[in-house]
């Protein structure tokens, strides 16, 4: 029989039974200390604060907490229930907090009664002006009858054009205004579209005798490379002039490296307001990873004028810092933005592209019979005692082989594309580090390595960016023999880069990694190891991001109580982004 339910009601009962961490407790008591506040309502709002924003959430929305079960840990924690103080005395304790109100106050309380720590706050207000901004201006010396020719040329109809064709809508959308959004899942044509929209506004741009200065960007170096790959070999088939073709760009950089990291200054740039971007156009590639902080910073950059042009996947993941930006803007904006729904990689028959429909359909029943309608797909009951699948592993040792055997690094790195372990959480049974440890046991055996050692054929990703190197957190590599020495191989812009093992930045083996860290990635077959039982992190935007990176073939190992589970829930952000766009929310903040 399970135990009665624990009542908890403060932040050190909380605390206590883990549903706050100590930095949560710690940053709460610190900040009453600095401002001589000591009601515990207060500080239990500070707490919850800091809990939300290190899970993603950009502010506490009191008014729907108590609407909500407060999340544990990954593993879930079902036997506490929280008592949330009411919420009028908790809203009248905060407006009388001096945490509260002026300029300088650490905490923001709007008047939704949205907590904020102030520099999301001001973000948040910042990014919303910038949309804003580009949403109200109209482009000015628009030649329609050159934009109407283009839009034929470049789109013309067939008898596979699906209707209406929203490649084409897309397209005239973001040549007619400053500000667009193209969202849509894999293999929905949102490069070729924006490569279109690149020779539209060059032959406006041409016509009135102006230069276009283009700057493609994405938010890590493995995203900046594939973008850049992907327009090169788009633009060679364009229905346009030569010359077009060749002021189109196939260079893209990473957003950080664009904007000018300044050495040793963690949130500081060379470009800002003051000192703007040289570009008339900014496109920014899988912009559902970007973040609210170097989101807010992009636009800060940009020059009055310029246009901003977001391509993403509104379904996938959000970023892991604080912000859902991308979900948010597509709803806060919606005229601005188009979504492609035809996928040109997926046939309609497609097996993933059926499971992906019923992920996002959040239709348990539809994606347990997806994954059992298509050969390419497969549901594999999790191994006794968190122990890998054993045909898992004979598949990773061959790719493993083959990798250290490839006649280039180059061939090595494809290699690596063949297949990716993805795992929902990072700690505990099928977790990145437990499957990682597993997978190098069976690879090694006696030659077990110790944990600062690398090894022939080890695939290594950046943990963290480092500026010298331009290497990125995420960045994927592989470890090589260069004569006597191992080396490290990455990626790059044009072909592969390699460095000494002693000048890269933290990294670890990657065989498996976390579905977050996969977004922005492709490769034939993805196996998805789900953990034994309900756990937090488990969304419907996690399985269909992870499902969404296999070209070709996905394996489930986890149950179908497990899958189901995953498929019902949503991830909701609270962020006030959407509210601001739509001129609903309550952009004042409150004063004591």
């Amino acid at each position: 029989m399970s135990p009665a339910p624990t009542t908890t009601t403060s932040l050190a009962e909380l605390r206590e039974h883990q549903l706050l961490g100590p930095l949560d407790e710690h940053f709460a008591r610190a900040l009453g200390r600095i401002a001589n506040e000591s009601n515990e309502d207060v500080l239990l709002a500070t707490a919850l604060l800091s809990r939300q924003v290190e899970r993603g959430h950009v502010c506490l929305d009191l008014r729907r907490l108590a609407e909500q079960p407060l999340a544990g840990s990954e593993e879930g924690d079902g036997a506490v229930v929280v008592r949330w103080p009411q919420p009028e005395r908790w809203l009248a304790a905060l407006r009388d907090t001096p945490l509260i109100g002026g300029d300088a106050t650490p905490l923001v309380l709007d008047e939704a009664g949205r907590l904020y720590l102030r520099r999301y706050y001001e973000y948040q207000q910042r990014l919303a002006a910038a949309i804003l901004a580009r949403v109200r201006e109209t482009p000015d010396g628009l030649d329609e009858r050159l934009l109407q020719a283009g839009l034929e040329r470049l789109f013309p109809a067939g008898p596979d054009t699906p209707s209406p064709d929203l490649q084409r809508m897309a397209a005239e959308t973001a040549v007619r205004r400053r500000f667009c959004v193209i969202s849509g899942g894999p293999g929905t044509g949102k490069t070729y579209t924006v490569v279109k929209i690149l020779a539209l506004l060059l032959e406006q741009a041409h016509a009135a005798g102006a230069d276009l200065r283009i700057a493609l960007v994405a938010p890590t170096g493995k995203a900046a490379a594939r973008l850049g790959e992907s327009v090169e070999k788009a633009r060679a088939g364009l229905a346009c002039s030569e010359e077009v073709k060749a002021r189109i760009p196939v260079r893209a950089s990473t957003i950080h490296r664009c904007l000018g990291k300044v050495p040793g200054r963690m949130t500081r740039f060379r470009h800002d307001a003051e000192n703007p971007l040289p570009a008339d156009v900014v496109l920014v590639d899988e912009a559902s990873m970007v973040d609210l902080a170097l989101m807010t910073r992009l636009t800060d950059a940009l020059r009055p004028g310029a246009r901003l042009i977001l391509l993403g996947d509104k379904d996938q993941l959000a970023s892991v810092e604080a912000g859902a930006v991308l979900g948010d803007i597509c709803e806060g904006v919606m005229k601005e933005v188009t979504g492609l729904h035809h996928s040109y990689r997926y046939r309609a028959d497609s097996g993933i592209g059926a499971l992906a429909r019923a992920i996002n359909a959040g239709d348990g029943a539809g994606t347990l019979a997806a994954l059992a309608a298509d050969s390419a797909l497969r549901l594999v009951a999790p191994g006794a005692r968190g122990l890998v699948d054993a045909a898992l592993l004979r598949r990773v040792r061959q790719q493993f082989e083959e990798a250290r055997e490839a006649s280039d690094p180059a061939a090595a790195l494809a290699c690596l594309e063949r297949l990716r372990i993805l795992c929902a959480h990072r700690r505990g049974p099928f977790g990145v580090e437990d499957v990682n440890r597993q997978i190098e046991a069976a690879l090694l055996g006696k030659r077990r390595r110790r944990a600062d050692s690398a090894y022939a054929g080890q695939p290594i990703m950046v943990t963290e960016n480092d500026y010298q190197t331009d290497l990125r957190n995420g960045d994927v590599g592989i470890v090589l023999p260069e004569g006597a020495a191992l080396r490290a191989h990455f990626p790059g812009e044009g072909g592969v880069r390699t460095f000494a093992l002693s000048r890269l930045p933290p990294h670890e083996t990657v065989f498996a990694m976390s579905v977050h860290k996969s977004q922005g990635s492709e490769f034939d077959a993805v196996a998805v190891l789900l953990p034994l039982l309900p756990s937090p992190l488990l969304s419907r935007e996690l399985l269909y991001t992870a499902v969404t990176r296999a070209r070709s073939e996905v394996t489930i190992y986890g149950s179908t109580e497990i899958v189901t589970h995953a498929t019902a829930r949503r991830i909701e952000r609270t962020f006030g982004l959407r509210d601001r766009l739509r001129g609903a929310g309550a952009p004042d903040p409150l004063q004591p």
